[in-house]
């Protein structure tokens, strides 16, 4: 069986992860709960920054509403994060720090290579910096993406998500 499943990753180049998620050493700073199928802790996913960094990082430069100039962001991808976890819904609600929320469809992160950054310029970010992580989307790459939808979006402080 495990081999049938990484072929079929391989043919739809996806990388397929099931059960039981590597725990984190250091402060968990990011929970995925909701409709995943891979966990950790108590049916939920928690991660700090070095679990999410051992899962490949991606980084783009991208013009943004919130910084001067084309900034550098850095994190893993949402679509790699979801694939990790399992995500089996159709959307993701985001909560950060101050209980801001907002609801993200899931086709999103294949369709824009949404990152959730945690690095910006080269330099983790601090909480009163956007951090620790920040979902941005590559702003630049398709006009549609330069409006108040995909800005609303963007959630930073990020601490908590949820596959609904």
């Amino acid at each position: 069986m495990r081999l049938i499943v990484m072929l079929l990753s391989l043919v739809v180049g996806t990388q397929v992860w099931a059960g039981e998620l590597t725990k984190p050493t250091g402060k968990v700073l990011l929970t995925l709960s909701g409709k995943i199928e891979n966990t950790n802790e108590n049916g939920k996913a928690v991660f700090d920054i070095a679990t999410l960094e051992k899962l490949g990082v991606v980084s783009f430069q991208t013009t943004s509403p919130w910084y001067n100039g084309r900034t550098t962001f850095t994190g893993i991808s949402m679509q790699k994060l979801m694939d990790y976890v399992g995500a089996k819904g159709t959307v993701v609600k985001v909560t950060a720090l101050n209980d801001y929320t907002t609801v993200i469809p899931l086709s999103d992160f294949k369709n824009y290579n949404v990152i959730l950054a945690f690095k910006i310029n080269g330099e983790y970010m601090r909480v009163r910096d956007k951090g620790p992580f920040f979902i941005v989307y590559p702003y630049d790459s398709l006009p549609e993406l330069n409006n108040q939808i995909y800005y609303s979006r963007s959630a930073w402080q990020v601490s908590r998500m949820s596959i609904e």
